[in-house]
């Protein structure tokens, strides 16, 4: 990839080096869950916070100050596309709509979602491409044929009691509050 930086929810998001976050997914009842991201040293960098078991999924991304960065909702129409939408802030309005993002394919085994930026929805085709697995909660994000981003599942026996840990690795200069935003909705769009 040439020295672009990659930014959806913001350059303040992006660092000149290749990042590594601890992402770790709480259930905290039925009908609440908790994402937290730190840095390699412990630093607490962002939450997500929503629903679980509502009819149209909600989650608001906040950074450490608490105030809204972006919020991701599940598009209320009913599709096998599963589709998401992500807006800057807590906003819903159209100027402040960044990208959808919807699976790529709902018969494939694999758990595969397309990005589309908010400005080019559909015009030229997806913008990124995130690719995992049925078997696992891993997933690589790709750009063109480019990796910008891996995150790995570390399956635990807190996994079997809703607590959930990821190793987030983010390449130099992309976005990774948007790489967090992706690992939300691939968690969230890997259940029924």
């Amino acid at each position: 990839m040439e020295d672009q930086m990659v930014t959806v929810v913001g350059e303040r998001f992006c660092v000149p080096y290749t990042m590594e976050l601890v992402v770790k997914r709480k259930l905290q009842s039925f009908s609440k869950s908790l994402y937290e991201a730190f840095d390699a040293t412990g630093n607490f960098l962002l939450q997500v916070d929503g629903g679980v078991w509502k009819f149209q999924k909600k989650r608001v991304m906040k950074d450490p100050a608490g105030l809204p960065v972006a919020t991701l909702r599940e598009k209320q129409a009913l599709s096998w596309k599963h589709q998401w939408m992500i807006h800057q802030g807590e906003s819903s309005e159209r100027n402040h709509f960044l990208c959808t993002v919807q699976k790529s394919n709902a018969l494939r085994i694999k758990n595969n979602l397309d990005v589309f930026l908010g400005n080019r929805y559909k015009d030229h085709g997806r913008d990124f491409h995130v690719t995992g697995s049925f078997s696992s909660l891993s997933f690589k994000v790709i750009r063109a044929n480019t990796v910008i981003a891996e995150v790995r599942h570390n399956f635990t026996w807190g996994s079997c009691k809703g607590k959930e840990s990821f190793k987030v690795k983010v390449y130099p200069e992309v976005d990774y509050a948007f790489i967090v935003a992706l690992l939300v909705i691939m968690n969230e769009s890997d259940g029924p």
